[in-house]
């Protein structure tokens, strides 16, 4: 079997940073589907943060439409949804707990595409030809190879980003982690999540439609103020000056642990850290663990193996994102938030990673 994942295509975004709009990215994946026997969509979807569920969907329709007429006849699509497009199963999760029992998660639950409206229409869209559902929290690709979208992450990162912050708050009601290796499951992590999740999406969802509520972009255009590089302007380097008070306040006030270091290094370190974390206290026991939402693929050539392996020896990899993001320098080859990435898993043999969409539909492209 070969499948095919890729994540973060944030479609539905309010800044024209979704590339599968373009003609020339959408071509170029449509073309790559064309052998592929399972296609994951690995989280992040669709961008619920910045406006209504349904223009997120409109503009979702014709792209969903393309890609289930390039899939082959039989294949099937598997949806996990990330913390950008809860939507897609925060009615089924709601589902389940209205049961008295209804079972843990475990590191992967299998439902209908109708697990709630959204899939239903995205399903409906990829046409008769293909087979649709949802996984939630992961999947396992093979008994070696388990798949997530990497948003439980946020509670271990000691970079300061908004759901950080508001997790690490949540924390203090609903209770910290386990410490013990294997002795925390998707529920403890949902916990601090899932509240944050459905606040943004009532937030997006009663703003009008144009609106610019995006955490997301938040994030990167405070760690493009911050990061310094000697031309930032004078207001990013009184702020960077205060970060370290601000994160000191974080951390006395039980919300942390996180640090005042930012830079680009920091930024994906403190990511696989915090997602090794998460495959160690949730007890995944694989050689390879793919996710997404941190728009940081790897590893790549120039990359540090080491940084990218697990306690347990197994392998980490950054399926990357379909956002071409100008702020942190997403058009060069040798960037790893470089949108138009993706990973092959067969049925034997080390995950391949892959650059899909050489033409952005933007400006060319140079050198690998």
């Amino acid at each position: 079997m070969r499948t095919l994942v890729i994540s973060d295509t944030h479609i539905g975004s309010r800044r024209p940073v979704d590339i599968l709009r373009r003609p020339e990215p959408l071509a170029a994946l449509c073309e790559a589907l064309a052998d592929i026997d399972r296609l994951v969509l690995l989280g992040d979807l669709l961008e619920l943060r910045h406006g209504p569920l349904y223009d997120a969907l409109g503009d979702a329709k014709p792209i969903v439409e393309a890609i289930g007429a390039s899939l082959p006849k039989g294949s099937e699509v598997v949806i996990a949804a990330g913390n950008h497009d809860s939507a897609l199963v925060s009615p089924w999760l709601a589902r389940r707990g209205a049961l008295e029992a209804p079972g843990p998660l475990g590191l992967e639950t299998r439902v209908a595409a109708s697990a709630s409206p959204a899939a239903e229409a995205i399903a409906g869209w990829l046409g008769k030809r293909v087979d649709c559902s949802v996984v939630y929290p992961g999947i396992w690709l093979r008994d070696d190879v388990w798949a997530t979208h990497g948003h439980y992450l946020d509670r271990l990162i000691t970079i300061p980003t908004f759901e950080r912050i508001v997790a690490g708050a949540m924390a203090r009601v609903v209770g910290r982690l386990p410490d013990e290796p294997g002795g925390a499951t998707a529920e403890d992590f949902e916990a601090a999540l899932s509240p944050v999740y459905a606040w943004l999406d009532q937030i997006a969802n009663g703003r009008a439609a144009g609106g610019r509520w995006a955490t997301g972009a938040a994030t990167a255009k405070a760690w493009t103020l911050l990061s310094g590089d000697g031309r930032a302007p004078l207001r990013g380097k009184a702020l960077a000056a205060l970060l370290p008070l601000g994160i000191a306040g974080i951390n006395l006030a039980g919300l942390g642990p996180v640090s005042s270091k930012i830079s680009s290094d920091e930024l994906r370190r403190a990511g696989l850290d915090a997602m090794a974390g998460v495959v160690t206290l949730l007890g995944v026991d694989a050689k390879y663990v793919i996710f997404g939402h941190t728009h940081c693929a790897g590893p790549l050539p120039w990359m540090d193996p080491a940084e990218w392996r697990l306690p347990n020896g197994g392998q980490m990899i950054n399926s990357g994102c379909w956002t071409d993001e100008p702020r942190i320098n997403s058009t060069e080859m040798v960037s790893p938030y470089r949108p138009g990435r993706g990973v092959l898993v067969t049925d034997s043999g080390p995950p391949q990673q892959l650059v899909i969409a050489d033409d952005l539909g933007q400006r060319p492209a140079s050198g690998f």
